[in-house]
């Protein structure tokens, strides 16, 4: 009697069990096949944030800066928790924020020295001609 065309109930939980076995490696190797912890850009857009912090954006883009504040705060959040592709695309997103808030801070000092020049240019023009004879 060949037992190979009739699987017992032993048998049946023993492919089972082999079964759910290697769904267990298949999962385990896809989960170490995952995002690995996104470190150089956290300290990208930690870059990012220093430059803005620099460049006046707290004072001169506060929203912007606001906005970048809360999300590195959640990058680091998922980076704890392991959440590896939600923190590198907040750190990704720190650094744009940061990078635009830089920008507006520059343009702002810009802005802010050429209305002084202008200014000091009235002034002179006017000074100039209270002069003339």
């Amino acid at each position: 009697m060949n037992h190979d065309r009739h699987p017992t109930p032993h048998r049946a939980t023993r492919r089972a069990a082999l079964s759910a076995s290697l769904l267990a490696a298949a999962l385990a190797l896809a989960a170490c096949a995952s995002t690995p912890p996104p470190t150089s850009q956290m300290a990208v857009a930690n870059a990012a944030m220093a430059h803005a912090v620099s460049a006046g954006a707290v004072e001169f883009a506060p929203a912007d800066m606001a906005k970048a504040r809360e999300k590195l705060g959640r990058a680091n959040s998922a980076l704890a928790a392991k959440d590896h592709d939600t923190a590198l695309a907040l750190a990704q997103q720190v650094q744009v924020d940061a990078q635009l808030a830089e920008a507006k801070a520059e343009s702002a000092k810009a802005r802010k020295a050429s209305d002084a020049m202008q200014q000091a240019d009235r002034a002179l023009s006017e000074e100039m001609s209270r002069k003339k004879p």
